[in-house]
């Protein structure tokens, strides 16, 4: 990934004093411009970093006088090491926080790269008709905000009244055969990568384009070379789309670690259906502003932050051996 170790640097004071006051007046402009954002990472984002860092090492309620909350050093770190409601891996009782978001992650993972990958590909056919009303209705649902979302899709999937279970009803399978979606632990996880599949409009419409910017002459060549469409795919199309799927990646699986908002809209937070959808994120929220932990809420958060950083960096590593950038020399 060479172009992202040749990135401009910032003047040395040395550099910028010998700058010509032509050069001079633009970083000044440039500087002022970036400003409101400078300011805003420092005032919303750094500096609340800083102050989740320092309390991971002091005991403090939300509550509390943080001016008076006693130093316990690595106290906090120690007691989430041992927390078995984030770790705990045993197969015969309710999993930890941590092994939930796993298990979930692995389920939709694939499914949230590898679907919106097919319909972009389904999508870019020459044969299709009406490319962009598809196009269109395949966005739209990504627009909608995600709390009106899951709500829908909460009565959508409704074991007794919901239009799904009324159709296989329908279709002659008993009542008491029909799934139980968010209320039942074989169908949890189902029912969530279902309305996760409905907000796929975004990864679908970076793939679409991404394809369209594939030249049409390496199909040219391929096809001379008598590569059938598979092939095609795998051997022109994959490599030319793969930084826009590694980009997709990254961010479903900062998403997953994240994953947050549907159990708690579904399933008001309780972690039910049998604890099974207590995910660390919302572990974390619980924790943070239903016990008003502020120190043991801010250790889960900045563990939280080191495995999502530690994930991401494997992901880069790994994709010197499967991204392919147009335009390395190497």
């Amino acid at each position: 990934m060479e172009q992202l170790t040749h990135l401009p640097k910032l003047p040395s004071l040395a550099s910028f004093r010998n700058m010509p006051p032509m050069a001079r007046r633009e970083f000044y402009t440039g500087m002022l411009f970036i400003s409101p954002w400078l300011f805003g990472f420092l005032i919303f984002t750094l500096t609340p970093m800083v102050a989740t860092l320092w309390f991971t090492f002091i005991e403090a309620k939300l509550t509390d006088n943080l001016s008076t909350a006693p130093f316990v050093g690595l106290q906090n770190y120690e007691l989430l090491m041992r927390d078995n409601r984030v770790w705990n891996a045993d197969p015969n009782s309710t999993p930890g926080a941590f092994w939930i978001t796993i298990r979930f992650a692995l389920i939709a993972l694939p499914i949230g790269i590898l679907v919106p990958l097919g319909i972009a590909a389904l999508m870019n056919s020459k044969h299709l008709k009406g490319q962009n009303a598809f196009r269109s209705l395949f966005y739209m649902p990504y627009i909608i905000p995600m709390v009106a979302s899951v709500f829908l899709w909460n009565g959508v999937l409704n074991p007794e009244t919901g239009w799904v279970n009324r159709i296989l009803m329908a279709m002659g399978i008993p009542k008491a055969n029909v799934p139980g979606w968010a209320n039942d632990t074989h169908w949890v996880y189902p029912a969530y990568v279902i309305i996760g599949i409905w907000g796929i409009g975004n990864a679908m419409l970076t793939m679409l384009a991404s394809m369209q910017a594939v030249p049409t002459d390496l199909y040219d060549a391929a096809k001379v070379d008598g590569a059938t469409g598979v092939q095609s795919f795998w051997n022109v199309t994959f490599p030319m789309i793969s930084p826009v799927i590694f980009y997709n990646l990254i961010l479903s699986v900062v998403g997953l670690f994240q994953f947050f908002l549907v159990p708690l809209v579904i399933n008001q937070g309780t972690g039910d259906p049998g604890g099974f959808t207590m995910f660390y994120n919302l572990y974390l929220y619980k924790t943070f502003f239903g016990n008003n932990n502020l120190s043991y809420g801010s250790t889960l958060a900045w563990v939280l932050f080191l495995m999502v950083l530690a994930v991401t960096m494997l992901l880069f590593y790994t994709a010197r051996y499967w991204v392919y950038y147009a335009g390395e020399r190497n």
